[in-house]
């Protein structure tokens, strides 16, 4: 039997007749049900809302007999599939949050909303706005401001670390530390940096779009910023921009640079240093002063710097600084030129080679109170500052001298103490290139010994003030020049010597006012080298031979000396107590002594002078010590007696300051001296000079004035030599004045210059004291307007009372030096020198400052080295002019830059000399 399908059926139901089988009907019915079961037409209908089913816990407990144990499950798991590592949650840290008007949870959409000065605090990063939403379903935080009728405000704060950011909004995943910073804020050591859109990506690493960046204080008005289409910063590391142009007031200007790297590291780091431009009428077009830089450590760098000039001159210069805290520090600097002038081939054309050393170190005094190493050299080239054009040289051409000193010290303690000490000098003249050398210099001395002093309590009487002490100082010292430096021929008259002092000392009191004090002295010298003389009939000369060889002499000398001191006051006030000068006081300390200096002929031998005929026509005396180091032995005896007089003279006046009861006590002579001697044993001339010399302050102390002065007694003769006539019996005066000097210093300032100099000067007065000049500017200041920068104190002069209009306190400064020499040893009548200089700086307006060094020589009738100071503070740049208007030195210097650190070598700098004048 066959089965037909439903539908067929079905569709043949009305065509047969209907027979009951009831067997069929219920096969028929099942299988439907089973089709239905399983199958479906289109789609299944929604399900409703299906009422749980209730589960009730059982309270029928089952025991389980101990001694059947629960079944032991035994299936396998993979080890691969479990992971060892702990999961972390959503959030690694806590989060705290705070708001002054509301603080609202939606636990719905998981957030939370925070109103007026909220704040946010997760791990090390801090957000502070006006409106701040947390959705911890996203790890994200969202910052914004506040609006209101007024505006906007409570800009959000972002701060991570040491990191600042100041945006209008925010937008923080707490979970990858990833942000987007809209229309941020932010600076790095004084570099301000404005991004519309900016990507944070870590801890470290900034991503900027359309960014601005500038140094200028004014961030919403900056006068000048940095236009770039995208920027990378690294927090206390480095910024890195693309394409960059550069707006001065919002104005495009055609500076532009494709790409450009900033250090941005608090530490320092090596770099290229670069150089400053310039041209020379002899030499060309150069490039001064540039270089690399190398931060070797924190204790040790080095810079190498380079000059070149475009007809070959070259010169290199090498700078090295060290330091060690609480130990020593220094610096060492070494700089050489090849100088050419002209063309090769014309007959003008020079070449010259010059080169200068110096070095410079301390010891910190806690670090080794028993040994002391310093130094302090400047050597090379007596033409270098001379010849040199590099603007760092241009105040220390006029130089007359170089020295150095290296010294070692040890200090033994005991008792007695002894003191040990090598020191290493060295002496140059510029003008003459005569250099004196000492290496090196031994001195060992023993602390003072009273052989009689009580163990107990204080000395008393001549007795207990007997005293001495051993010095001995020896010596390898060379006279050579400049020419023969650093070649052996140097050594060739090198001189050896070693001296030997026991000094005899004691004091007492006469008569309770007289000061007592008598002493001995024995000096025993050592010399390696002697002469001997004769005189050469034959040749009709004086021979002089050198003799090698250990040889010594002894001398000795004694003396005693008696002074005191005298008050003298004289009252000058009035009854009303209104005077101005209350009461002066002179101080008058005489002095008496005398000293016996034997004559030692046992040093001295005699060779005869024979003329032709063979008759001896003179006999002269010599010492074969007459080249000894430390001098050669006295053959005159000598007994003398010197007489000094000094003098001070101080008064007491009213004080200005009415709230001031007491005077004031003011200097009127801080010394004036005299003194001169009177040798009993000459035959003649027994009376020395009389010296003069003195000195004050006035004008409240800032005015130094010193003179000098030497008068003799006797007349000359016809052939201006000094004869043994007082020059009142030869119908003169009582003194005849032979010498004459006066100086005089003046500085002054307003009440602005109180506060010290600023760091561009005392950097000025360090690098010429370095280089042996003056550090007052009266020859002109080393500059280096490419290397400056203007100190804090610049700033501070907004802080000054004045109004919009005008600065009523305008600072100020001068310093003065006069100096004036007279000679009429024999009768010149002549004055040697007659200067004045001065150096002055003013502040003509709170930007403009002015500056002058300069002089006139009134025995030549003319003026001295010159030189023009200006400067104009350009708020975030700087503008330098430097002139020197005549002389052979004649030049100008020009200068604009940024003032930042950071953005230095964004500057122009411009020197010319004058061109070249055709001679007649």
């Amino acid at each position: 039997m066959a089965f037909q399908k439903p539908s067929h059926t079905f569709t043949k139901i009305h065509l047969k007749a209907l027979h009951t089988k009831s067997l069929y009907i219920l096969f028929f019915l099942s299988f439907t049900v089973f089709i239905n079961t399983f199958s479906f037409a289109q789609e299944l209908p929604k399900k409703t809302g299906t009422i749980p089913i209730e589960q009730r816990k059982d309270s029928a407990t089952v025991v389980i007999d101990s001694i059947i144990k629960p079944p032991v499950n035994i299936k396998e798991v993979d080890s691969t599939k479990k992971d060892s590592v702990k999961q972390k949650g959503l959030l690694e840290g806590t989060v705290k949050y705070k708001a002054s008007d509301y603080v609202s949870l939606s636990q719905k959409k998981k957030k939370i909303y925070l109103y007026n000065e909220a704040e946010v605090l997760y791990q090390d990063m801090e957000i502070k706005a006006g409106v701040i939403v947390i959705d911890y379903s996203k790890n994200l935080v969202y910052a914004g401001r506040l609006k209101d009728s007024t505006g906007y405000s409570q800009r959000p704060v972002f701060k991570q670390g040491d990191n600042v950011i100041e945006p209008d909004s925010i937008v923080f995943n707490t979970e990858t530390k990833k942000a987007l910073v809209f229309n941020s804020r932010t600076e790095q050591q004084g570099f301000k940096v404005y991004s519309p859109l900016t990507k944070k990506e870590n801890d470290s690493v900034y991503f900027m779009q359309n960014g601005r960046f500038t140094t200028a204080e004014n961030e919403e008005d900056p006068e000048y910023q940095f236009v770039t289409t995208k920027m990378k910063m690294v927090p206390n590391k480095k910024v890195i921009v693309g394409p960059t142009y550069m707006e001065i007031y919002g104005i495009p200007t055609p500076i532009a640079l494709p790409f450009a790297f900033f250090p941005m590291t608090k530490k320092q780091t090596s770099g290229l240093i670069f150089p400053t431009f310039g041209e020379d009428s002899n030499k060309g077009y150069n490039l001064q002063n540039g270089g690399y830089y190398f931060a070797i450590s924190d204790y040790l760098d080095l810079a190498l710097l380079g000059d070149y000039y475009t007809n070959g001159s070259y010169g290199f210069r090498v700078e090295n600084n060290y330091a060690l805290r609480y130990k020593y520090r220094g610096n060492v600097s070494f700089r050489y030129e090849n100088l050419l002038n002209e063309e090769r081939g014309f007959p003008d054309f020079t070449q010259s080679t010059v080169y200068n050393l110096r070095w410079s170190h301390s010891q910190d005094s806690k670090a080794n109170p028993n040994s002391r190493f310093s130094a302090s050299v400047n050597l090379g080239s007596s033409s270098y500052y001379q010849e040199s054009i590099n603007q760092l040289n241009q105040a220390n051409f006029l130089n007359n001298t170089l020295a150095s000193s290296v010294s070692y010290s040890k200090t033994f303690a005991g008792e007695p103490q002894v003191n040990l000490s090598l020191t290493a000098t060295h002496n140059q003249n510029t003008n003459t290139g005569d250099i004196n050398l000492t290496l090196p210099t031994m001195q060992a001395s023993m602390g003072r010994i009273y052989p009689f002093a009580p163990k107990t309590g204080t000395k008393k009487g001549a007795i207990h003030n007997i005293n001495f002490q051993m010095t001995s100082r020896g010596e390898y010292n060379i006279q050579t020049n400049d020419s023969l430096f650093g070649k052996s021929e140097m050594f060739d008259d090198a001189i050896t010597g070693m001296k030997h002092s026991i000094p005899i000392t004691t004091n007492f009191k006469v008569f309770d006012y007289f000061s007592v004090s008598a002493n001995a002295n024995f000096e025993e010298t050592w010399t390696l080298k002697t002469i001997k003389r004769f005189y050469d009939s034959a040749n009709e000369d004086i021979v002089t031979i050198n003799q090698n060889g250990f040889d010594r002499f002894l001398t000795y000398n004694v003396g005693a000396s008696v002074g005191t001191t005298i008050y003298g006051m004289y009252d000058l006030e009035n009854e009303d107590k209104t005077a101005k000068v209350k009461a002066i006081r002179h101080v008058i300390r005489p002095a008496l002594s005398y000293s016996i200096n034997p004559a030692f002929d046992q040093y001295y031998e005699t060779y005869d002078v024979v003329d032709a005929d063979g008759t001896t026509s003179d006999q002269v005396e010599y010492t074969r010590f007459e080249n000894s180091l430390f001098g050669s032995p006295g053959n005159r005896y000598s007994s003398s007696v010197g007489m000094s007089i000094g003098n001070n003279i101080e008064a007491k006046i009213r004080s200005k300051d009415s709230t001031k009861t007491e005077p004031e006590k003011i200097f009127l002579l801080n010394n004036l001296n005299f003194s001169t001697a009177y040798d009993i044993a000459a035959d003649s001339l027994n009376w020395s000079p009389v010296r003069v010399s003195g000195g004050t302050q006035i004008l409240n102390k800032k005015m130094s004035i010193n003179f000098g002065m030497t008068l003799n007694p006797y007349a000359l003769d016809s052939n201006n030599n000094v004869v043994n006539t007082f020059n009142v019996d030869n119908g003169g005066s009582l003194f005849r004045l032979t010498s004459a000097n006066v100086n005089m210093s003046y500085t002054l300032s307003n009440d602005s210059f109180s506060g010290g100099e600023s760091e561009e000067k005392r950097a000025s007065a360090q690098e010429s004291a370095r280089s042996g000049g003056r550090t007052d500017d009266l020859f002109g200041r080393s500059e280096d307007f490419a290397d400056k920068r203007l100190s804090d104190q610049d700033t501070d002069k907004e802080e000054q009372e004045n109004n919009e209009f005008y600065n009523y306190k305008m600072p100020w400064s001068l310093r003065l030096a006069y100096s004036a020499n007279y000679t009429n040893t024999r009768r010149e009548d002549a004055i040697s020198s007659h200067s004045l200089m001065f150096s002055g700086d003013v502040d003509i307006s709170p930007k403009w400052s002015l500056g002058a060094s300069s002089g006139y020589d009134f025995l030549n009738q003319g003026f001295t080295y010159t030189q023009l100071r200006f400067e104009r503070d350009l708020l975030s740049w700087r503008m330098n002019f430097s002139w020197i208007p005549f002389s052979d030195r004649s030049s100008w210097n020009f200068f604009i830059g940024i003032k930042s650190n950071l953005l230095k070598d964004l500057k122009y700098d411009k020197r010319k000399q004058p061109d070249q004048q055709v001679g007649n």
